[in-house]
């Protein structure tokens, strides 16, 4: 499997809901991004760190690492393996013995940004979800089957509710697509 390397660029909130937001990952050239939706709890976790907040070596992300650091030689990468559900899949892979460890994928990109880890995605996968990574830009492009059910059947209704009959099909398509 040939992968890509990401690194972490920054948050981003959607315009038009407080709950939602998304972790901008860009490949190492900065060419083509991927933007991964999280909850409102990420978002203030990554402000938190992004800000340098004095409370941050203190919390348990940091400091479970700090013991996990100091008690092994351990080394770790994270890699985004697929979709499923309007979700990332990702695992925690000890790459000494190539354990994987499922995890969720806002804290698996949390985990990297603190211990600096690297993170890996499908070359395949990446071609398929990514966009161009523009610098500065006022939007950010989601692929459709990166965004939950629920959160389909709420845009659903207001592309109907805003007589956005295009985008209301297309989101139609994707919902359908979930079921079978």
């Amino acid at each position: 499997m040939e992968r890509v390397r990401l690194k972490f660029k920054g948050v981003s909130e959607i315009v038009g809901s407080d709950e939602i937001g998304l972790l901008i990952l860009t490949d190492i050239a900065e060419q083509n991004q991927l933007a991964i939706p999280c909850d409102r709890a990420m978002i203030r976790e990554f402000g938190l760190r992004i800000g340098h907040a004095e409370v941050v070596g203190r919390l348990l992300p940091e400091v479970l690492w700090h013991v996990i650091a100091m008690q092994t030689n351990m080394q770790f990468e994270v890699l985004i393996t697929g979709i499923m559900d309007g979700q990332y899949r990702s695992l925690l892979v000890n790459t000494g013995n190539q354990e994987p460890v499922a995890i969720r994928i806002s804290d698996a990109v949390l985990l990297a940004y603190i211990a600096k880890l690297p993170i890996y995605i499908d070359s395949v996968l990446m071609s398929k979800q990514c966009a161009p990574y523009v610098k500065e830009a006022q939007g950010v492009a989601i692929p459709v089957n990166t965004i939950s059910t629920d959160m389909l059947k709420d845009a659903l209704a207001k592309a109907i509710e805003e007589e956005k009959y295009e985008l209301a099909s297309h989101l139609r398509d994707e919902l359908r697509r979930r079921r079978l």
